[in-house]
């Protein structure tokens, strides 16, 4: 178990994907791999070692952004998983949402997302669950939370990963296993962002820290 507070720095001249994944990860990995390649986006960071384990995604300005995310995670042969409401999975089409990644969240309640999703990191052996913490396409002042409580409620790490659209570059500079302050490790955390630029730059704001 490695200590809270703990920051791993990546290597960013390399990008080596995470192992095995069968025949069906084999082949998302070259359809994404040709996708990227005709968008001119590439990836950098090793994937991390951590079967479970919280990934920020920013800056989130623009629906492109999760279909460049889920570009870079079929470059590092990864199945990203997300939050959504419950009644996206349900209907004729409910599938095809689950399919493509979706955890369902019961919003109609008064549920705990936090309590919900440590249960679902202690259910599976592997889980990588994409947060966008800005919670919106729009400039926010402040990052939402929760991708903090559900990582040390679940007891997982955070790791990062940064879309910049000045080099077309989604990179995972690091992984933070949380301290349980949340003030601090928000602070390092956004540090490793502070240079990015999103699809929509005006959009993207790091004040208010």
């Amino acid at each position: 178990m490695i200590a809270p507070g703990t920051l791993i720095r990546h290597d960013l001249t390399t990008a080596r994907p995470a192992p095995g994944g069968g025949m069906g990860m084999a082949l998302v990995n070259i359809l994404a791999r040709l996708f990227m390649a005709a968008g001119g986006w590439k990836v950098a960071g090793d994937w991390p070692s951590d079967r479970k384990v919280v990934v920020t995604a920013a800056p989130h300005t623009s629906n492109w952004d999760g279909i460049w995310m889920l570009g870079a995670a079929g470059l590092w042969r990864v199945r990203l998983r997300y939050m959504g409401k419950k009644s996206l999975t349900q209907g004729p089409l409910g599938w095809f949402v689950k399919w493509t990644g979706c955890i369902p969240i019961d919003r109609s309640q008064a549920n705990d997302v936090v309590s919900a999703m440590k249960a679902n990191f202690a259910a599976v052996d592997n889980l990588v669950l994409v947060v966008p913490p800005e919670g919106t396409r729009d400039a926010v002042a402040k990052w939402k939370s929760g991708f903090y409580h559900i990582a040390v409620g679940a007891g997982v790490p955070i790791t990062f990963a940064v879309m910049d659209y000045a080099t077309r570059t989604v990179s995972l500079p690091a992984t933070l296993w949380p301290s349980g302050d949340y003030a601090a490790d928000l602070a390092i955390i956004q540090g490793f962002y502070a240079e990015a630029q999103g699809r929509n730059v005006a959009k993207f704001v790091m004040t208010g820290k």
